[in-house]
């Protein structure tokens, strides 16, 4: 039986959506300012892939997701897996909404399935968290 297990965060920004979309796209930028997608490379379009070097302990590990779902100034999300699709697969996205003039409500998160799902998130999930945290008031603050 498969089953779907989820990471989610949200964070206030006081800013505008095309602030923080334009922050979200520039992929060239993210090692300049993300503490958990330390680089990027790639567009964010659909049907893309891109490289994501991705904190990893004391390291880091590199994926290459592809970009399912682009709405400019709202939402964005990828799909990566774990070495083959169906052990591990990760769909990470952002949405951005209004809250009122000035004011948006970044969710980002991650939906995660696959044969090996629960037992890597059982080990993982909780710092996961913590790094999307962190990403989320990086955000912020730039």
């Amino acid at each position: 039986m498969k089953t779907e297990k989820k990471i989610q965060t949200e964070i206030i920004i006081n800013s505008t959506k095309e602030k923080i979309w334009k922050i979200l796209i520039d992929t060239d930028k993210y090692k300049e300012w993300n503490p958990f997608i330390v680089s990027m490379s790639g567009k964010i379009k659909e049907g893309e892939r891109l490289v994501n070097v991705m904190k990893n302990g004391e390291g880091t590990i590199t994926f290459k997701p592809k970009v399912l779902k682009v709405i400019e100034n709202e939402y964005f999300e990828w799909m990566g897996n774990l070495i083959v699709p169906g052990l591990f697969d990760g769909q990470h996205y952002f949405k951005l909404e209004d809250i009122r003039p000035g004011q948006v409500k970044l969710t980002h998160g991650e939906n995660f399935k696959g044969l090996f799902s629960g037992m890597i998130l059982r080990k993982i999930g909780d710092e996961t968290k913590t790094k999307f945290i962190a990403m989320n008031n990086a955000i912020k603050q730039k």
